[in-house]
């Protein structure tokens, strides 16, 4: 199966972006099989959408190993939410986590360090340690300029990156949520629209961009913080 790269996809319906998704999830089993590949899950929206679109692929199950990148500092509601739904969907979940995360948070000079050992580099570790292939995330092109020009199938130095849902825009995943019934963190309820970690993250308004309440700096350098190994 060829996977273009087609941008005009991004402004087709929601059930011709929801068939492209199902296509690279079926093209990235067809490669590697479902014991070389990973799923990231941060409990926010988007990477919630790709699992139900991955369990919807699949007849109801999620055949893959799912990642969660836990930093000890996100919101409550955010770990109560993945602790429920992880039982509730029979999740294979599997929780990343730096071995002193405090003792980063205390040291780290700016936000895009902490960031760095506390998720890329232990994202890294996970994908060493689990053998894994291909490593799904769910970006989309329209979320931050620095990931505007991503593809499905993104090399890594030991791993391939393959995005699923890079056409989804906001609307869609909001679109997918409701037509689909697929539980979300409550957080969005009170005005949130990107989820991070607690201490980096403040409620935005509907005019401004998505990620608008994260942290100021490591915005600034999501590019470099990419190439590092950041999703």
């Amino acid at each position: 199966m060829e996977i273009t790269e087609d941008k005009s996809i991004a402004f087709q319906s929601l059930e011709k972006k929801i068939q492209k998704s199902i296509d690279v999830i079926l093209e990235t089993e067809k490669r590697f099989g479902r014991e070389g590949i990973a799923l990231t899950w941060t409990g926010g929206k988007d990477s919630t959408t790709l699992l139900h679109l991955v369990k919807n692929a699949y007849n109801g199950t999620i055949p893959f190993r799912v990642f969660n990148i836990d930093t000890s500092v996100k919101f409550k509601e955010i770990y109560e939410f993945r602790d429920r739904l992880s039982k509730e969907w029979n999740i294979n979940l599997i929780i990343l986590r730096h071995p002193n995360p405090q003792e980063v948070i205390k040291t780290a000079k700016d936000h895009a360090e902490c960031c760095f050992l506390l998720k890329t580099q232990v994202l890294e570790k996970g994908v060493k340690e689990y053998s894994v292939k291909a490593l799904l995330t769910a970006i989309r092109w329209d979320e931050h300029p620095a990931r505007a020009e991503e593809k499905y199938f993104s090399q890594r130095e030991n791993h391939l990156r393959v995005n699923p849902i890079l056409h989804f825009m906001e609307r869609d995943i909001w679109e997918y949520i409701k037509k689909n019934d697929v539980p979300y963190c409550e957080l969005y309820k009170k005005g949130y629209r990107s989820l991070g970690c607690e201490p980096c993250t403040s409620i935005m308004s509907e005019s401004g961009p998505e990620r608008g309440g994260r942290a100021l700096d490591k915005e600034e350098i999501m590019e470099r913080l990419r190439e590092l190994g950041y999703f």
